[in-house]
Parts: C-alpha cells; sequence; structure tokens
C-alpha cells in the first residue's frame, strides 16, 4: 500500500507496523487520518515513536476513530477523565493487567474496537508487549475444524479476566460484564475472519460438554500463541501502540519487576460481534 503523508514500515509480514512523520499531539488531517486508518486496518497494531501527548490531546486522537470507551471496572485515576485508564506497575506490583493473552474487554456485548496505549516510563530493559494476528490464527486451521468452529459461540465474563477487583473496588458504578460473541468474528472493516476467544475472558462454549469445550479452547489459545503470528514490540518512553481488538490479541511481559512502567490508554469504542461466511 502506497502513503503519501506518513511513511509506514512492517515490523513483520504478518502482524505490526512502525508509522513515522505524525504528531499525534496535532489534529490528523483528513489524509493522515485515513492513511493511519489503513495502516492500521493492514497491519493490526500501528506504533509511534518519540510522542508528546497531553491527556485531551491522547483523548482527541482516540476520537477521530470513534467514541471513547470507559472501563466497566478499572478504578477512575482521573475524575475529569473517565476514558482515561491508567496502565502502571512498580515495586508494589503483584500482577499486571494484560498478563494472559486477550482482546481487550471482550466481555462487553459491544467491545471495543480499539485500544491506544500510551507509554511515558519504561523499565530499563523488559516490559515489551506481545501482539497476535487472529486471521492468520484462524485461516491456518484445518478446513475440519474451521467448520466446526463456523457454528459455536464462546460465553466471555469480566470477573474471569478480573477477578482480583471483585471485591476491592473504589467504584461505585463498577461492573463485570459477560456476553456470547461468534467463535469466528468477521471483520466489519476488511470482512475478513479471525478467531476471537482469549484465555483472559473466554470461559466456554456453550454448544459442547464442558470437557470438549476446555479441550477445544486449549487447543485454540496455544494455536492463537503461535510466535510466527506474532509480533513483539519494545517500549522506549513516549511511545503509542494502536492495536485493533477485532483482529488482534496482546500479552504485556511482567518481566521488568520491581522496575516502574507508567501510561495511559485511551480506548475506542465498538460493535457487536458477528460471523458472516466469506
Amino acid at each position: 500500500m502506497a502513503y503519501q503523508s506518513i511513511e509506514v514500515r512492517k515490523l513483520t509480514p504478518t502482524i505490526g507496523a512502525e508509522i513515522f512523520g505524525v504528531d499525534l499531539a496535532q489534529p490528523l488531517g483528513n489524509q493522515q487520518f485515513q492513511e493511519v486508518h489503513d495502516a492500521l486496518m493492514d497491519n493490526l497494531v500501528v506504533f509511534f515513536r518519540d510522542q508528546k501527548m497531553t491527556i485531551d490531546q491522547h483523548k482527541d486522537f482516540g476520537r477521530r476513530f470513534g467514541p471513547l470507551h470507559v472501563h466497566p471496572n478499572a478504578p477512575i485515576a482521573f475524575k475529569d477523565h473517565p476514558e482515561i485508564l491508567v496502565i502502571k506497575a512498580d515495586e508494589k506490583s503483584k500482577h499486571v493487567a494484560g498478563e494472559e493473552w486477550h482482546s481487550d474487554v471482550s466481555c462487553d456485548v459491544e467491545p471495543p474496537m480499539g485500544s491506544i496505549l500510551y507509554l511515558t516510563e519504561v523499565p530499563p530493559n523488559g516490559g515489551d508487549t506481545l501482539f497476535a494476528n487472529t486471521y492468520r490464527a484462524y485461516e491456518t486451521l484445518s478446513e475440519p475444524i474451521k467448520r466446526m468452529l463456523q457454528g459455536l459461540t464462546a460465553l466471555h465474563d469480566s470477573s474471569k479476566a478480573h477477578y482480583y477487583r471483585v471485591k476491592a473496588t473504589d467504584r461505585d458504578d463498577i461492573k463485570f460484564p459477560n456476553a456470547e460473541h461468534p467463535v469466528v468474528r468477521t471483520h466489519p472493516v476488511t470482512g475478513r475472519q479471525g478467531l476471537y476467544v482469549n484465555r483472559g475472558f473466554t470461559l466456554r462454549i456453550p454448544q459442547l460438554k464442558r470437557n470438549e469445550s476446555d479441550a477445544l479452547l486449549e487447543m485454540l489459545y496455544r494455536h492463537l500463541e503461535t510466535p510466527e503470528f506474532q509480533c513483539r514490540f519494545k517500549w522506549q518512553a513516549n511511545s503509542v501502540a494502536f492495536w485493533d481488538n477485532r483482529c488482534a490479541q496482546h500479552h504485556a511481559m511482567f518481566d521488568y519487576f520491581p522496575n516502574r512502567r507508567y501510561g495511559h490508554r485511551v480506548t475506542v469504542c465498538g460493535d457487536k460481534p458477528f460471523y458472516r461466511p466469506a
């Protein structure tokens, strides 16, 4: 794909690209917005280096892609900015968000379209994020398995991923949503099919017996985690990652304890997952 207002350098042929020539603190013009959007559709996750954004500028960039999502059970760090999700870990952290492979808030009836993470502090080493291509995960399954999956759904539950928040929260409006989605999801923009189950949120496949569901999901999780479907992003201070939750999963490495990692995330609202035969 040819770009005129940005430079796009792929991390791998399968997933991930760095974008150059964009100042995210400034409003994107129509052409630059369209090219960033196209690069995201083509690469599933895009990265930007050397950015300086205020909270309002971060939110403004996210809003170019749609309304912003408020996490149903994460602490509200900034009263005036409920859309901002703080991502942090330090010498007191026992775990961090995203240690299991997942698609953000897949337990919502209308899960987020995309997430935009901006890190301002990074550890001296470690703290990478891995991303996986769920299109390729589906496309590389055998034809009999593909046919079987096309009629199945999966239950996703927030209390599985955020069990540690069930009894410890400062929010009066806390919610732990759950939803049922197709195991194979059709992307509303590209029309491509991808697997839509993840270790973080998925509980079971209701059409199957429990042991059948457990076995099938474990096979799919392991398949999704195949290294050939992945890219790995090494963070630097003031870097931004923008991923498409409809076709990519991610895993945050917590290999930097007791060092500090800090940033903000905004999440763009999405729509109800569906399956449409290709």
